[in-house]
């Protein structure tokens, strides 16, 4: 703001259709108070009421709201504006610290958001400056990731079901790689819902719904397969109580199916959007990291640069590095619970791919296990925080990863030993 003028902050108490808005200067004064709703002309309302008390390109206002998705958040991020997501906890806490009565309201909930900013807008972390490409990684990887899970979870619903009344269906899919998630068992399922049917099916059936499936190599010998296993000598429900149990698991199927369609789809999607970015190559330099993994990781970390001011911050981000509780004679060192759960799943599976991928995080897994008594999980979480801070730099100076490098004594011996 111009020498001499009050700052001014800005608190928006969100809500589906409509939106409570406080402005107070920096001595805790109301400046003005609306009720937006939440369309085109409620943001323009909103941005005509910041642009009226001083809000511009140069001098934007900050903006308290508590959360950082949405059209209003799009809305807010145009320009050099900074818009600060405060966590629902924080902004409780703060609440209590202004009245005893426990009282709460959508106005006063906006006033509190703006009042944070005033006392202690540095102690919180702005929205990233992220490009457009990065936010739709991270759209395409975070709406993956959420069809695999989604994915896994039905699945265990369906083998749950199954063991009731058809163990011989999963007996038939344990060879197959993704098992009940496979077209060939969803054809086989649909096919014969329940063990009396599949016990009835002919040779030619089964190759046929192997060929409906998209398989083309070894049709014969797992229909045969099949056909033996389905046949085989298993426990049955009583007539009527395995045809209900049959029809429930059609309907399951096609949830099934339609979670396999999405992860499919987003997973091609996503193939075809991550290799785009910059950060791209650096990314999947690094071993264990293939595209829909370093895509996941380039959604949590996002590409701006300021967004953490060293290694340590990424890595406390990520919950790989352990946290310090020390009072009085008591000390204690343990991993993380308050972090960015998406990329610490994600550093997990980094770290166990990176294992067999590279020989320098082999040894410093074995080293870990061995010389210094971790478990597995604790050695992995040791290797993902210290190829987390190669990352860090690797980005930071737009450098690939180098074994050697990253791993010196590691490669020295493969030299001396070759």
């Amino acid at each position: 703001m111009a020498e001499g003028t009050n700052l001014i902050y800005c608190g928006i108490d969100w809500a589906e259709r409509t939106h409570d808005v406080a402005l107070v200067d920096d001595s805790g004064q109301l400046l003005a108070k609306r009720h937006v709703t939440d369309d085109a002309a409620g943001y323009k309302i909103l941005l005509d009421l910041l642009a009226d008390y001083g809000d511009c390109e140069d001098n934007p206002i900050p903006v308290a709201i508590e959360t950082s998705r949405g059209l209003l958040v799009a809305v807010l991020r145009t320009g050099k504006r900074q818009v600060f997501a405060i966590n629902p906890m924080a902004a409780s806490r703060y609440r209590d610290r202004h009245s005893v009565s426990r009282k709460k309201s959508d106005p006063g909930d906006a006033l509190v958001l703006a009042n944070i900013l005033r006392t202690d807008m540095h102690a919180h972390r702005p929205l990233p400056q992220d490009s457009d490409l990065a936010r739709a990684v991270a759209v395409l990887a975070r709406a993956q990731q959420d069809a695999v899970w989604n994915r896994q979870q039905i699945a265990n619903q369906m083998r749950s079901l199954l063991r009731e009344y058809y163990p011989a269906a999963l007996a038939a899919v344990e060879t197959w790689k993704k098992g009940l998630c496979r077209p060939e068992a969803h054809e086989l399922l649909r096919l014969a819902p329940t063990p009396t049917r599949a016990a009835r099916l002919p040779r030619v059936q089964l190759r046929s719904a192997l060929k409906r499936a998209g398989r083309q190599r070894g049709i014969e010998a797992e229909a045969d397969r099949l056909h033996e296993v389905l046949r085989g000598d298993w426990a049955h429900q009583p007539p009527l109580v395995e045809d209900a149990l049959g029809k429930q698991m059609l309907a399951l199927l096609i949830q099934l199916e339609a979670a396999s369609q999405a992860a499919t789809d987003l997973e091609e999607a996503v193939d075809e959007a991550f290799p785009q970015h910059p950060d791209a190559d650096i990314i999947l330099s690094f071993p264990g990291l293939g595209v829909q993994l370093g895509a996941r990781v380039l959604a949590e970390i996002g590409d701006d640069r300021q967004r953490f001011s060293d290694a340590r911050g990424l890595k406390a981000y990520a919950g790989a590095s352990p946290i310090t509780r020390a009072s009085g004679k008591k000390s204690s060192v343990t991993r993380r619970w308050v972090k960015n759960d998406r990329l610490n799943h994600a550093g997990y599976l980094w770290a166990f791919s990176a294992i067999s991928a590279s020989p320098g995080a082999k040894t410093h897994y074995r080293k870990r296990r061995d010389n210094h008594g971790d478990w597995h999980a604790a050695a992995q979480r040791n290797l993902f925080n210290r190829m987390l801070g190669q990352l860090y730099h690797c980005l930071q100076q737009h450098e690939l990863f180098d074994e050697q490098t990253a791993f010196p004594s590691t490669a020295a011996k493969a030299l001396e030993a070759a």
